[in-house]
């Protein structure tokens, strides 16, 4: 099993917009063979003080995949590639990480 972590920066204003295509995503993320988790997460508001925020113009993905050859299928996957399409116009930049357990 992996972990993914994608901060995707969104271009400001759009957070409603990116969220609504998203959610529309998820589905089809999820019958994909070899996901386990896949969907966005946005800022909590807490007093706790060693949290560290990303404010609006960041939507993190929390990910779990069974494994790297089935997140890379999915990175390939043609409503993935629709999607990015979809969201071009919303989206000035994405980071991953992939993590093991350790």
């Amino acid at each position: 099993m992996i972990f993914v972590i994608a901060d995707i920066e969104i271009a400001e204003g759009k957070q409603a917009a990116f969220l609504e295509a998203f959610h529309q995503l998820v589905p089809l993320v999820h019958a994909e063979e070899g996901c386990i988790e896949y969907g966005p997460a946005i800022d909590e508001e807490t007093d706790i003080p060693v949290q560290v925020k990303n404010g609006s113009q960041i939507v993190t993905v929390m990910e779990k995949w069974e494994s790297v050859e089935a997140l890379k299928a999915h990175l390939a996957a043609p409503h993935m590639l629709t999607y990015r399409e979809q969201v071009a116009d919303l989206v000035k930049g994405t980071k991953i990480k992939v993590l093991k357990p350790a």
